[in-house]
């Protein structure tokens, strides 16, 4: 992989990510969830910080936008959907804009749902998604429809499958207890959710995961299978319907 990635614990239970181009040196923070855990870990390897790709407007992932671009200089790109409600920004995109850091370029993906204007960023082996697809599920639907979250989960399903997902929260045990619910007898996801307790009690991050892997856990990309539709109690129903059934039933768990 063209990038270095750090993944940096912040707050209660947020994933910062600080990239960095081999090429040239140039560094990014994915998100700006605080201040104090980004700085260290940037000064830990002596780095500076050229910029910071916003995914959303959401206070938990941009608090530490102003103290990092007073500290840094680092300009601030983000998606002009959410302009108006972003910190300031240097540059403004949409879907299918490319955003490069040095000579790693990612691609831009509208992927609303969760709020409307949230974006996801793929580059080549790895895409950050925020709170769109998530660690073993996907963010509550606090602007977005469902039909709107599934298109955007549709488009993150359909990059490579080798492709390592950076979320944006460790919420892995109460997303694994809600996917055992809907999948009891599911030996990958038995496996995995082992897995995630295991790194909890250990302090380690539990992101990224391959996006086959999602694939194979994550009730809410798995809204496809004909076991899933039938574990709702939605036989041979639309996909996106059963993806509604698994949101609204995860909504209230």
């Amino acid at each position: 992989m063209a990038l270095e990635i750090i993944v940096v614990p912040c707050r209660q239970d947020n994933y910062g990510y600080l990239l960095r181009d081999h090429a040239t040196g140039a560094v990014a923070s994915v998100d700006a969830p605080e201040e104090a855990a980004l700085v260290a870990a940037l000064e830990e390897r002596g780095w500076g910080l050229d910029l910071i790709l916003l995914t959303h407007h959401h206070e938990d992932h941009v608090d530490a936008v102003g103290p990092l671009r007073a500290r840094y200089g680092a300009k601030v790109w983000g998606a002009a959907a959410d302009a108006h409600r972003l910190p300031k920004l240097d540059r403004e995109l949409k879907e299918g804009d490319e955003a490069a850091l040095g000579e790693s370029v990612s691609r831009v993906i509208d992927v609303s749902g969760h709020t409307v204007g949230h974006i996801a960023y793929a580059f080549e082996g790895a895409a950050f998604t925020a709170d769109s697809l998530m660690a073993l599920g996907c963010g509550r639907l606090f602007e977005g429809t469902a039909l709107q979250m599934w298109g955007s989960l549709s488009k993150l399903m359909a990059l490579p499958k080798e492709t390592l997902i950076y979320s944006g929260h460790n919420y892995g045990a109460s997303n694994g207890r809600f996917a055992l619910s809907v999948e009891p007898g599911n030996a990958a996801l038995q496996d995995r959710v082992s897995r995630i307790a295991e790194a909890d009690a250990a302090g380690v991050p539990i992101c990224p995961v391959t996006l086959e892997e999602e694939l194979a856990t994550n009730p809410f990309l798995r809204a496809t299978e004909e076991s899933v539709k039938a574990a709702v109690g939605l036989p041979g129903a639309d996909d996106a319907a059963v993806f509604a059934e698994v949101r609204r039933r995860k909504d209230v768990f």
